[in-house]
């Protein structure tokens, strides 16, 4: 009987699939993302709300150095300083414009400058406004003034309360901190607006004022720390806003406090920006009170 070999049909392998491709970095479809977002984030500075850190102590006992807020662009509607950047010339007029209420705080870019104040809007077009022994005198009468007891502002990096500006104010409490003790007066507005501010006695260059007539689309503004304050009643040359300012000039209304650091955070420490919170800041409104 004869071997008979049997032959067995050749297995066919299964292809293995090819790796798959690595694609690269669409580096285009990158940068036009980044550049939406940028955009994004700049119109909504522009035109809805932006944020707004407080460097000096010229709206004291409301604003302190240090606070971070919420400034809203839309109150008094659109205008040549509205883009987060000011390089648009003076242009007349505004987008859907609306005059402040008195008392509103606001921040403002002096005539013919870019950087951004901060200061209460006390007077309105059609307004005739002067000083008196540091009373304002608004349409011939004098706004109402009531001395309360002295505030106490915790000492701090950022409020030191230099002995050179503020001499005899610094004194340590019961609780052995330092604190800063700061006359307090109230001034309610016609309006009914009150807030209140510091008056640290007579500062004639300050203090008293001639009657102004605060010209048609204009508004004149003061800071609350009344004696320490470069705003409406103080000359360009001393960087004051250099009596009333055009309304194109308003950038925006205050609204709410979103924290505040006491001046000890150092940027490449994060421990450290929470150690300088400020505590009982956030959430302070802005909005003044009105007399009920």
């Amino acid at each position: 009987m004869s071997d008979q070999s049997t032959e067995l049909p050749d297995q066919q392998a299964t292809p293995k699939p090819a790796p798959a491709a690595k694609e690269g970095t669409d580096w285009w479809a990158e940068a036009k993302g980044i550049f939406w977002l940028v955009l994004a984030v700049l119109a909504f500075h522009s035109f809805v709300a932006k944020p707004f850190y407080i460097p000096s102590e010229s709206m004291m006992p409301t604003l302190l150095k240090g606070d971070r807020l919420v400034v809203t662009k839309y109150p008094y509607g659109w205008s040549y300083i509205s883009p987060s950047f000011h390089v648009l010339p003076f242009i007349h007029g505004r987008l859907l414009g609306r005059m402040p209420q008195r008392g509103d705080i606001a921040i403002v870019s002096p005539v013919h400058e870019t950087s951004d104040y901060i200061k209460r809007v006390i007077g309105l077009p059609g307004d005739t406004i002067a000083m008196r022994s540091g009373t304002i005198i608004l349409n011939g009468k004098p706004v109402k003034r009531e001395f309360l007891k002295p505030i106490m502002i915790p000492v701090d990096a950022n409020v030191p309360c230099d002995e050179d500006k503020l001499p005899g104010r610094k004194f340590t409490g019961q609780d052995g901190k330092q604190y800063c003790a700061l006359p307090l007066v109230r001034e309610t507005l016609p309006n009914g607006v009150r807030y209140n501010t510091i008056d640290l006695g007579e500062f004639p260059q300050v203090d008293e004022m001639d009657p102004v007539t605060i010209p048609a689309g204009h508004v004149f503004m003061m800071g609350d720390n009344r004696d320490q304050s470069a705003d409406s009643r103080v000359p360009a040359a001393l960087n004051g806003l250099d009596g009333p300012i055009p309304y194109e000039n308003l950038g925006g209304r205050a609204e709410f406090i979103t924290f505040s650091l006491d001046g000890t955070s150092e940027l490449w420490n994060p421990i450290s920006w929470f150690a300088a919170m400020r505590s009982g800041r956030a959430g302070t409104s802005l909005h003044p009170d009105h007399v009920k």
